[in-house]
């Protein structure tokens, strides 16, 4: 064989494995996208049985490479993020999902049943500081509360009565229940206002009986960090 003809053969060879190469990425890129729109499907199937709403719900698989995960049917994580979501009517600001090591079956690639696992999941709920301040409005009963962000500190203000209050308070996890402890320097504030509002503040029931773990503040939200113990989707 010439040179000429063994120069032709290996660039057809080259390009059709460019071309091969080219077509197994679009595949992964568009059953990932189909299995993502089933899985947020079922995710928020699953939210409403808790009274979750969302403006919109996104799933994005991680992991390396889509199809080599789908053959072995467990993809190493997998993200859940719902928009503007709802909890029982009080509006947050942003829900996400961290699930690893989830089981899902391939049956779900073509619109068949199937039921998702999840090994470990962790939730974070983003709320802002106003809707606490209402509910805590709501839990205590005592008008005229209000919370804000100021410096990166949670604010505790209260008008009512001729109080005027303006204080840092230290979000506490307790019992399920996020307790307002006031400054040191608070002694002006009345004692049963302290004690009502270390008393906690009830929250709305977070989706796939998701556990509170922690409460901070970052930038200009409440955060509330949460793990679930056990998690499912069933299409």
């Amino acid at each position: 064989m010439s040179p000429s003809r063994q120069g032709r053969g290996l660039r057809r060879l080259v390009v059709t494995l460019v071309v091969l190469v080219v077509l197994l990425v679009a595949v992964d890129r568009i059953a990932a996208v189909v299995a993502q729109n089933q899985l947020a499907s079922m995710a928020q199937k699953e939210a409403a049985k808790y009274q979750v709403r969302s403006a919109d719900t996104s799933v994005k698989i991680g992991g390396f490479g889509f199809l080599p995960q789908l053959i072995k049917q467990d993809f190493s994580k997998v993200t859940l993020t719902m928009g503007k979501p709802a909890f029982a009517k009080v509006p947050g600001e942003k829900l996400t999902v961290d699930m690893k090591n989830v089981h899902v079956p391939r049956s779900l690639l073509f619109g068949q049943s199937g039921t998702v696992t999840v090994g470990t999941t962790d939730m974070q709920v983003k709320l802002s500081p106003r809707e606490l301040g209402r509910l805590a409005v709501r839990t205590t009963n005592i008008q005229g509360l209000s919370t804000e962000v100021v410096g990166g500190k949670l604010h505790l203000k209260y008008a009512a009565n001729g109080i005027n209050l303006d204080v840092p308070v230290s979000p506490q996890l307790q019992d399920g229940k996020i307790a307002l402890v006031l400054a040191d320097q608070s002694g002006s504030i009345p004692g049963a206002l302290k004690s009502q509002l270390a008393g906690g503040i009830e929250l709305p029931k977070l989706p796939y009986d998701a556990q509170l773990t922690q409460v901070s503040i970052q930038d200009n939200a409440v955060v509330l960090d949460a793990t679930v113990k056990v998690l499912s989707f069933t299409r």
